[in-house]
């Protein structure tokens, strides 16, 4: 069985079958924002939604955290794009320019 936490020394979700790391995904962390950087999934695992699940256990911390999402993966930025009912996480910067 996969279980994905969260190694905030290492600044990534990690997703293990047992001892065994199957993926990854690295993000970086600030007081507004989780930008995840690269995910990455162990090719004995490919297949088997280890990706998935690694998206589905980053964007819920964030949720839990009340932070916004800035995907700069492009896992992630699809996986998002497929669940819509994280679109309201997802991180938008704000025009400062005045005339």
């Amino acid at each position: 069985m996969i279980t994905v936490t969260e190694n905030r020394a290492a600044n990534r979700f990690e997703a293990r079958d047992g001892e065994t790391l199957a993926g990854f995904a690295d993000y970086l962390r600030t007081a507004e924002l989780v930008a995840f950087v690269h995910t990455e999934v162990d090719p004995a695992f490919e297949g088997r939604g280890v990706g998935s699940l690694l998206a589905r256990a980053g964007i819920e911390s964030v949720r839990a955290d009340g932070l916004r999402v800035l995907a700069v993966c492009p896992f992630i930025a699809g996986w998002l794009s497929r669940h819509p009912q994280y679109a309201d996480l997802e991180y938008r910067a704000v025009s400062t320019v005045t005339d």
